[in-house]
């Protein structure tokens, strides 16, 4: 075992979605992911069965408190350690805590302090998870198949998101809270066998992380500054954060309230989100087969832009039908713009570095843009969609005329 963790990855030869290195780790982040949704909708039934309404929003929310504030130096936990024994620990933690609990609720009653306990726990090691996830996939293959395998890590959340909640579901309602837990822990375990089996290609001597006499605290400041300095990162860090902070209100709880507003019930809310699903999927498949879109930076400023506008347009249209068809728009220009971000921090970032700079994208994509939600939902409340709608596409809109902006960004490619 110990010889398959420190053998280098040889460099593709093939595409990464035809490597079996990289389906392995493909399949091992894929497991995980349906185990998470699984988790999230098994421990949302078990507060809401356990506790009131607010304590069960308590329980649910009490991660993102320790994921907020640890995230930076999750990140350099995973540049130190190596990404890849972070995220079989994570994973192993997850899946005992998650199983922990599944044990409890069969074995008796013991309320919301075991939920409230496995929120934290969650949210704690999420902290350090998301940047070694961020951080692997420049460790199992090339770089000029980087962007390819952004677009399979963006399936696979898709192809979570869809099968996790039903799993989920059945698992409640063939063995109550106790046996989606029971799922979720089994789906996280499955990852770990097939992440040790995962070739890990050696960092060269240059792009090595700092040695153990160096301080955490000294390789956060140098990560920070890092990405200050490097003149694609620090435009492409400020182009995701205005993004996201302009769409996460609109397309979560923005999108329920229009629906509710437009007497399109939970149906039609349904039918919008699956062409925004549908959208978003066709892009992540695209870079998949291709592996590679040319003028990366223009295209994302452009697909922002136009994302924009079509996010604007959602709040007017006048039916079920034409808001599904802007959805399919919004999922394709959005995916677009969100895929080749992400391949452009894998393919600019020094692998040395990518945990912490997966960390501060990840920190203000799930620690600030939420913060744009109840805004939204109060600014619904005195305005109504159409204006909210309206600013919400300005700011993602701001986002592309950043990217555009910075010469760097809007000239960068990615690798042949």
């Amino acid at each position: 075992m110990t010889s398959t963790a420190l053998r280098p990855a040889p460099v593709a030869e093939r595409p990464a979605h035809r490597d079996g290195n990289v389906l392995r780790w493909l399949a091992a982040y894929t497991s995980s992911m349906v185990g998470d949704n699984v988790y999230y909708l098994a421990l949302s039934w078990a507060a809401v069965q356990a506790g009131s309404p607010a304590q069960a929003g308590m329980v649910t929310a009490a991660s993102a408190l320790p994921r907020a504030l640890l995230m930076l130096g999750g990140g350099v936990v995973a540049d130190r350690f190596g990404p890849r024994k972070v995220v079989i620990g994570s994973d192993a933690v997850r899946c005992v805590a998650v199983l922990g609990v599944a044990g409890l609720l069969c074995a008796t009653r013991p309320g919301l302090w075991p939920l409230f306990l496995v929120s934290l726990v969650f949210g704690t090691v999420d902290a350090v998870f998301m940047p070694a996830v961020g951080a692997l996939p420049a460790r199992v293959t090339s770089r000029d198949q980087l962007a390819r395998v952004q677009g399979m890590r963006a399936l696979a959340i898709r192809f979570a998101s869809v099968v996790g909640a039903p799993l989920g579901g059945l698992g409640v309602a063939l063995g109550g809270a106790a046996a989606a837990f029971g799922l979720a822990g089994l789906l996280i375990a499955v990852s770990v066998p097939l992440l040790v089996l995962v070739r890990i290609r050696e960092l060269p001597p240059d792009d090595a992380p700092g040695t153990p006499a160096t301080t955490a605290w000294s390789d956060l400041v140098a990560g920070l500054r890092y990405i200050r300095r490097h003149r694609v990162l620090a435009p492409l860090v400020l182009t995701i954060a205005l993004g996201d902070l302009g769409f996460v209100g609109p397309l979560n709880l923005g999108l329920t309230l229009l629906a509710d507003e437009r007497g399109w019930g939970a149906a039609g809310m349904g039918w919008v989100l699956a062409g925004f699903g549908t959208g978003a999927g066709a892009v992540s498949l695209l870079l998949t087969m291709r592996g590679r879109l040319p003028h990366a930076g223009r295209m994302i400023a452009y697909a922002i832009i136009a994302g924009s506008v079509a996010i604007g347009a959602l709040a007017y249209v006048p039916t079920v039908a034409a808001a599904a068809g802007v959805a399919v728009l919004i999922g394709l220009l959005t995916g677009l713009s969100g895929v080749m971000c992400g391949a452009l921090l894998q393919t600019q970032s020094d692998p040395a570095y990518l945990g912490r700079v997966t960390a501060v994208s990840s920190l203000v994509s799930l620690g600030f843009a939420p913060l744009s939600m109840p805004l939204s939902a109060a600014a619904i409340g005195l305005w109504g969609t159409g204006p909210v709608f309206v600013v919400s596409a300005a700011v993602c809109g701001l986002s592309g005329v950043v990217a555009l902006g910075a010469r760097d960004l809007r000239r960068a490619e990615l690798p042949r």
